[in-house]
């Protein structure tokens, strides 16, 4: 039946006039009358009762009138007898048969597929092993089927992914990245089915991209680790193709958290805004000192919220004075003269460059783990904040010291242990490394002098200790969540640090501002039945150590939120210490962007020289350990 329809469509239409590539018809060069003859003693064939026209999936060859492939009881017409074109079916019906239907079967399409997928032949189009294999599983399980396409033409879920493929600007991605086949330029077997499994690739790396991000962490810092949360291939595949609503699909793979969504819905806003100038924005010119006249002081006399008259050109001292209070906010020399710099702080950055700061942020929340916990500790390092978090509501928040730029606190997601009272500080590797070892070199009496214990760790690295007392590095209590990079929470005798607006000063690890309370709060969450207040863990300090074994294990997540939407929906930017936005934003503009979601090799040869150099310095640090005992650290903290 199907094909008698596609031999009539095509007597109606192939022979009325032609088809355009956009599925149009073209009219005929000249008016062409045709008809097939008939016997006289054979009644004409009923009436169609089809219910539109059918395009062919293939190529079909049609017998032409008279040709000796008609049926042999056909009487040829002579020459000169009128023939009449049957009716041609509405070129908007053709068109739309033509949008629809493609010129391959679903068997010719399958058969490519087979082709293609097993035997390692998908090795040239995809790198990635875990992918490879669901591919191939995927296509096996349903007989390398299309996945796409059925019946001829693309299945409704095919252009729901292909119009979120085209729109993933909108969840902070670029949709070059991910490309969506164009099927109607398609005339083959093969072309479909390459299409087919282009838009397989595509749908597995943007939901991949959404869930852990364009970059992998260590390509920005070394010092990342929030675990591996990639997603499984082919449950991406099943989650796509099982779901009737493939947006919602692809948005389970975004971070669910509240910050996320709050960066998303303000990256629409500035970019909507992006094209605008606004008015109040302060412009470049000649660098103004009190006693000046510019015609910009009206309006920096605004931004700045000082009173005066509106035709007022004068750089007086009381801007001067509040241009001093910008520049030391900004950590720019406090002249009190408006400078270039000075008008950038006062004007702050654009919608563009504040979406480039979204984005990167965005980029790092696809880092963190998908369950925060239940109970949880929010470390924002630009920010020097801490947040304790429950059930989704901020239960308590301080204020924290963190690593300077040239000894950066690493972003980590793990679980909090324990919370020793009177801690010994065992020193983290990279102080070890960085400042104590090449102290030694110039100086061999450094650890005597300074209090601290050396001896050699079972890995064959060098241990450094301090006992407890009232000089020692971490205060009175030390709050730990184990980690590869050393670092935790803790007190400080440093108290004065806290008054500063940029807290950047610690090797690494974090400084608490009210680590008494800290230990009240942090342990009522995590310890079953009654638990020490903060006046109890007080009465601790100067005794003997003390340790607490968490029950409930709370998360710590270190994170670096350079922007977020605070309580009452504003955006904040706050500097870019380590420079991590800049160099997310390098990476997206370079060649490393196609292999960026890679993380880059350990050079394990590095690694093995520094344990053979640091053998080498506790051996000598030993043999004079034995000559002198210690004392420590005024030198390495002063």
């Amino acid at each position: 039946m199907r094909s008698a329809r596609i031999a009539r469509l095509l007597a109606g239409t192939i022979l009325a006039g032609s088809f355009l590539a956009d599925g149009a018809i073209a009219a005929p060069r000249e008016p062409i009358e045709a008809r097939v003859p008939m016997p006289a003693d054979i009644p004409p064939p009923p009436p169609r009762r089809d219910t539109g026209p059918v395009m062919p999936r293939a190529i079909i060859n049609v017998p032409p009138v008279n040709s000796p492939a008609m049926d042999s009881n056909a009487q040829a017409a002579p020459a000169d007898a009128p023939v009449t074109a049957p009716a041609p079916a509405p070129a908007a019906d053709i068109k739309t048969a033509v949008e629809k239907l493609f010129a391959a079967s679903d068997a010719q399409i399958t058969d490519k597929l087979r082709d293609m997928i097993p035997n390692n032949k998908l090795e040239k189009r995809l790198e990635r092993v875990p992918e490879r294999k669901a591919i191939e599983s995927a296509y096996a399980s349903r007989g390398y089927s299309p996945m796409w396409i059925k019946d001829g033409q693309l299945t409704s879920r095919a252009k729901a992914v292909i119009a979120r493929l085209k729109s993933a600007d909108i969840d902070g991605l670029d949709p070059v990245d991910y490309p969506a086949p164009d099927f109607g330029s398609f005339n083959s077997a093969e072309a479909l089915a390459e299409g087919d499994l282009k838009l397989t690739i595509s749908v597995l790396t943007l939901a991949r991209h959404m869930q852990t991000g364009r970059i992998a962490p260590t390509r920005v810092t070394v010092e990342a680790d929030h675990g591996n949360h990639t997603p499984e291939p082919a449950d991406i595949l099943k989650k796509i193709n099982d779901s009737s609503d493939a947006n919602a699909a692809f948005d389970s793979f975004n971070p669910p958290h509240a910050p996320f969504k709050a960066l998303k819905a303000k990256l629409a806003e500035l970019r909507a805004n992006a094209s605008v100038d606004p008015a109040s924005r302060i412009a470049d010119g000649q660098v103004l000192r009190p006693g000046m006249k510019d015609d910009r002081v009206p309006q920096l006399r605004e931004k700045l919220g000082l009173s005066g008259k509106p035709d007022d050109t004068t750089f007086d001292v009381k801007i001067s004075n509040a241009i001093k209070n910008v520049q030391k906010r900004a950590d720019i020399q406090a002249s009190g003269n408006l400078d270039s710099k000075t008008v950038a702080a006062i004007n702050g950055p654009k919608p563009s460059q504040m979406a480039d700061t979204v984005l990167a942020n965005m980029e790092r929340w696809r880092w963190l783990p998908r369950d925060l916990g239940r109970t949880y500790v929010m470390i924002n390092i630009p920010d020097y904040t801490l947040r304790v978090v429950k059930d989704n509501n901020i239960v308590w928040r301080t204020k924290i010291v963190a690593g300077k730029p040239q000894t950066p606190t690493p972003l980590t997601s793990e679980p909090m242990d324990h919370i020793i009272v009177n801690p010994s500080w065992y020193v983290p590797q990279s102080i070890i490394q960085n400042e104590l070892l090449p102290l030694y070199e110039s100086d061999p009496n450094v650890f005597n002098r300074m209090g601290l214990e050396v001896k050699r760790g079972p890995d064959g690295n060098i241990n450094v200790v301090q006992p407890p007392g009232a000089a020692n590095a971490l205060g009175h209590i030390k709050f730990a969540f184990p980690n590869k990079f050393q670092v935790y929470l803790h007190d400080t005798p440093e108290k004065r640090l806290f008054a500063h607006e940029k807290r950047a000063f610690s090797h690494g690890c974090m400084r608490v501002e009210n680590p008494t309370k800290f230990g009240e709060v942090m342990l009522s969450l995590s310890m079953p039945g009654t638990t020490p207040s903060a006046e109890q863990i007080y009465a601790m300090y100067g005794k003997d150590e003390r340790t607490y074994k968490l029950v409930n294990r709370p998360m710590v997540h270190l994170t670096y939120q350079s922007a977020y939407v605070d309580d009452s929906g504003k955006l904040v930017i706050r500097e870019d210490l380590y420079g991590f936005d800049a160099r997310i934003h390098a990476i997206l503009k370079s060649d490393e962007r196609r292999v960026a979601d890679v993380a880059p090799p350990v050079d394990p040869k590095r690694d093995l020289a520094t344990l053979k150099n640091n053998q080498e310095i506790l051996r000598r640090v030993e043999r004079r350990e034995a000559q002198n005992p210690f004392v420590f650290f005024e030198r390495l903290f002063r």
